[in-house]
């Protein structure tokens, strides 16, 4: 089978097209040809390598996992012997953070694992990019147990995390402010925000709200800047560590003493927070936002494109038609 292989990490150029072994089920797998994934940072971090940090996970000198890919949709075409719940011609969807392989033809993962049938009035596309956006938001929305009527910020609301954020948040009944860039000012406000701050036009710390939560979905404000414009015991997220790992030392302290605090929660992902994802999905509460679609072909492209920072949602990979 074909897919995108990294054997160093580096650049785009390090990703190349090789054919590899196709995978063969275990009793307890599912083996999916993936007609879709997504290109996404953790994608492009776990590439890149640039925070050495990662290397604990994906293998110190080298990739140990080559074939990257969380996100994936596609069609069951065999089954092991103890598989109950799924069958051949089933259309699936899911997110596969330990093994990955949504950059191949074929992948395999256990029955139990995070996957779920696609909804019906969606396409494998659609489905591809259902899940990292919307599951990394989910894991920051648990963290600080948020309930209708909270008044949220979303900096970074354009992104794949922003973007679901905004529209969970709005399912869960919050009051969201979202500040976003001048060309996607009307497509946050689609997404359901009650307030879009542009922040090429005014200064969104400015703004006359206090708010109990404060989410960073691209990591480019502070703990320092959130603080002023939290409520008393109010909570700070981020996506990303900060500078000088700062928000893994304020993830450690802040909660110690009872005021404003960091939360660093650690994702973890299940079926049953698919299978939600799926429902929300199909009843319309959650549509992901895709920028652009590429080909595996084009796999090297679409990781230069989300490496750049200038992606509005998703990027999906289409693998095969739909």
């Amino acid at each position: 089978m074909r897919a995108a292989v990294y054997k160093k990490y580096g650049p785009p150029e390090v990703v190349k097209l090789e054919e590899v072994e196709k995978p063969v089920p275990q009793d307890n797998e599912i083996l999916i040809k993936v007609h879709a994934s997504t290109v996404n940072r953790t994608d492009t971090g776990f590439r890149s390598a640039e925070y050495v940090i990662s290397r604990l996970w994906s293998g110190l000198l080298r990739p140990k996992k080559q074939i990257l890919g969380s996100d994936f949709a596609g069609v069951v075409v065999e089954v092991g012997k103890s598989v109950k719940t799924f069958k051949a011609g089933d259309r699936v969807f899911g997110f596969n953070e330990k093994t990955w392989g949504g950059h191949g033809e074929f992948m395999v993962v256990p029955e139990d694992s995070a996957v779920s049938m696609c909804p019906k009035n969606l396409d494998l596309s659609i489905c591809a990019a259902l899940c990292e956006g919307a599951h990394y938001a989910l894991n920051y929305l648990d963290a600080v147990k948020i309930s209708k009527n909270h008044k949220v910020i979303v900096y970074g609301a354009t992104g794949a995390i922003g973007s679901a954020a905004v529209q969970l948040l709005k399912h869960y009944g919050a009051h969201v402010v979202a500040v976003s860039n001048s060309k996607n000012v009307e497509l946050v406000k689609s997404l359901g925000a009650d307030i879009v701050i542009d922040y090429q036009d005014e200064d969104y710390t400015a703004i006359d709200q206090k708010f109990d939560f404060f989410l960073d979905a691209v990591g480019k404000s502070s703990f320092k800047i959130a603080k002023k414009m939290l409520v008393e015991k109010g909570i700070y997220c981020s996506t990303e560590l900060g500078k000088n790992g700062q928000n893994i030392f304020y993830a450690l302290f802040t909660p110690l003493f009872g005021g404003k605090k960091l939360l660093f929660p650690i994702p973890k992902i299940t079926k049953e927070r698919v299978e939600f994802i799926g429902e929300l999905a199909k009843s319309g509460e959650f549509k992901p936002v895709i920028d652009r679609t590429y080909s595996l072909d084009e796999i090297v492209e679409a990781h230069r494109y989300v490496g750049s920072g200038q992606k509005t949602g998703n990027v999906v990979i289409k693998i095969v038609g739909n």
